[in-house]
């Protein structure tokens, strides 16, 4: 059996131009965006954007499914500064941190995502992601720094009720007390 050819430069390139737009067009207007304005906005051909993404919410899809693999990739990396030394409770507050920052931008692609019926097919990154966020949290708990009975899901809860739509100085006081919610009666103590 043939072994698949690697994508040609000049479509990763096209891909990624296109991501680009599409996520910037449908934070500005909503699944309203159409596929001419994103292919335009990309600076490729509407034939171009159909290759890669035949319907809408194989294009939506797709991006959500890009924002998923960069936090992923960011958790990994958080999880390595903990395991190089890092204090895990400061690299999980920061990592929740750029996570909401990211999805202040990323909040209409969600939307536009639920709106289409937009499921990303693999989950791998969810599980890369959920397997570092988990080892961050058991660090925090062999630290003594967070409570013993926070879990990966509480995380995905504290995301799910971020105030996206809120302005900056809201959202850092929101990740100020989540911060201290997942401190040990210990380390709260220390705080004040």
């Amino acid at each position: 059996m043939p072994q698949a050819r690697a994508p040609r430069a000049d479509a990763v390139r096209n891909r990624k131009k296109i991501l680009a737009a599409a996520g910037e067009l449908i934070t500005a207007r909503g699944p309203e965006a159409g596929m001419d304005e994103i292919a335009a906005a990309a600076g490729v051909a509407v034939g171009t954007l159909y290759r890669h993404f035949p319907t809408k919410t194989d294009l939506v899809a797709a991006a959500v499914a890009e924002y998923v693999t960069q936090v992923a990739d960011d958790a990994e990396a958080t999880r390595a500064r903990v395991v190089a030394g890092a204090c895990a409770l400061d690299e999980l507050t920061a990592f929740l941190g750029r996570v909401i920052e990211a999805s202040v931008s990323d909040r209409a692609v969600k939307a536009a995502a639920q709106t289409l019926g937009a499921q990303p097919g693999d989950r791998t990154d969810e599980e890369r992601a959920g397997a570092a966020v988990t080892a961050l949290i058991r660090a925090g708990q062999a630290d003594g720094d967070i409570h013993s009975d926070v879990t990966v899901d509480d995380i995905y809860l504290l995301f799910s009720t971020a105030p996206t739509d809120q302005p900056p100085a809201a959202r850092a006081r929101w990740l100020t007390l989540v911060a201290t919610g997942l401190t040990t009666a210990r380390e709260a103590a220390a705080v004040r």
